[in-house]
């Protein structure tokens, strides 16, 4: 079964295809969040690497955040619209659950960290299990001065990763057994790896269950409420 995977949470765009051997073709594109002209375009570069036809698809897997507004409600309708023309499931990722997975060895706690501006972050944490991580707190948004007491209650050793840790490199350095590492940004071949295990449990959805996970009211609700109370 072949998986089309778009992760388009952050500033980078993935897209990545693969299946019970793995990965088999991806690339990623940082352009400064063009995320809607480049989505299809590495779809299609995807597809012509791994000489694969797009109807040979037959699971397509997105990010469904938290993450950036905009390039995550592009990423979920350009999958969700691949899925409706191939007439093929879904399966849903959390952009936190991408992050943690390469760090899948670690026996310290894995900390995703995505920058979620407006001087917060998102996070959450994960411990290591047989075959992965195991989410042992869930995903949240704070300030990153709320992560850093977080992580001095918990006194554990930590693993701090994505571009919201590399962004406050410096506010959680002064955390005591804690360290920033990479990656910056979600893999869309992690999120066909993940996805892949998923499929073979058949853990697949509708195109219309897939929602997006904001964690906060997005920035236009947030714009629209406040011009309605102006006088």
């Amino acid at each position: 079964m072949l998986i089309l995977g778009i992760e388009s949470a952050t500033e980078s765009v993935g897209v990545a295809l693969g299946g019970h051997d793995g990965v088999i073709a991806a690339v990623e594109i940082a352009r400064g969040r063009r995320h809607a002209e480049s989505i299809v375009p590495a779809v299609q570069f995807v597809c012509r690497q791994a000489d694969v036809d797009l109807a040979e698809v037959g699971v397509v897997a997105v990010d469904i955040g938290p993450g950036l507004f905009t390039g995550m409600r592009v990423g979920i309708a350009t999958a969700k619209a691949l899925a409706m023309a191939l007439r093929v499931p879904m399966i849903g990722i959390t952009s936190l659950d991408l992050l943690a997975f390469p760090a899948r060895h670690s026996d310290r706690v894995v900390v995703p960290v995505i920058d979620a501006r407006k001087g917060e972050v998102f996070w959450a944490m994960y411990r290591h299990v047989p075959g992965g991580v195991q989410q042992v707190m869930a995903p949240t948004v704070g300030s990153v001065e709320d992560l850093a007491a977080d992580l001095m209650a918990r006194g554990q050793e930590s693993l701090c990763l994505g571009d919201g840790a590399e962004r406050h490199r410096e506010v959680l350095a002064d955390v005591h057994h804690c360290e920033v590492a990479g990656p910056r940004h979600p893999s869309a071949g992690a999120l066909v790896e993940l996805a892949h295990a998923r499929a073979v449990r058949e853990e697949f959805v509708d195109h219309h269950e897939i929602a997006p996970v904001y964690l906060r009211v997005p920035d236009a609700q947030i714009n629209w409420s406040t011009r309605q109370v102006r006088p």
